[in-house]
């Protein structure tokens, strides 16, 4: 349900960003409203509360993010507290980011290794994941101590497993099948 809400919302800010060729500039002042969410969750909360009129809501977003969002985003945010929306907005701002990557042809990928990746590795991944999908891929490193060692990479709905954990539960399940 909150993803179907979320989806709605994000497709009505990203037309209005294509119409005006913000795609890019709309979300960095999603990302800028999440940031300053995250460095005062007791504004968050404000935000968020049915405890508090939607006028008040709407008052705190304008003193707070006057001159530093784009009238449009202002509004969006104005909307939510109208249609009482604004618990979804981590969502809706997810779902918006996923539509312009669809927009751009760009692909999301995560590492998960045991150690960080050099930055050539990434950019060596990047290429060959890139070629594979036919999509620019951006690519983020996750640190995972218990996969023991090797590397599994998420893309979309595929997963890549070359983690020494997992050949080990592969060799497992093998192990298992031979009858005695």
């Amino acid at each position: 349900m909150v993803e179907l809400v979320a989806k709605s919302y994000a497709e009505a800010l990203f037309d209005v960003a294509l119409e005006l060729n913000q795609l890019d500039q709309y979300g960095a002042e999603l990302n800028f409203v999440m940031e300053s969410f995250q460095q005062h969750p007791e504004f968050f909360e404000l935000y968020k509360t049915p405890r508090i009129s939607n006028e008040e809501k709407k008052r705190i977003i304008e003193a707070v993010f006057q001159g530093k969002i784009s009238p449009e985003v202002m509004n969006f945010l104005k909307i939510l507290s109208d249609k009482r929306r604004t618990g979804v907005i981590e969502a809706i701002v997810k779902s918006y980011h996923k539509l312009v990557h669809e927009h751009q042809n760009i692909a999301e990928a995560l590492a998960v290794t045991t150690v960080p990746m050099k930055d050539e590795d990434k950019a060596a991944l990047e290429v060959k994941l890139s070629k594979m999908t036919g999509k620019k891929v951006i690519l983020k490193n996750e640190i995972d101590t218990t996969i023991i060692g090797g590397m599994l990479v998420r893309i979309g709905d595929k997963v890549i497993d070359g983690t020494v954990q997992g050949r080990l539960n592969k060799l497992k399940e093998s192990l298992a099948q031979i009858i005695v």
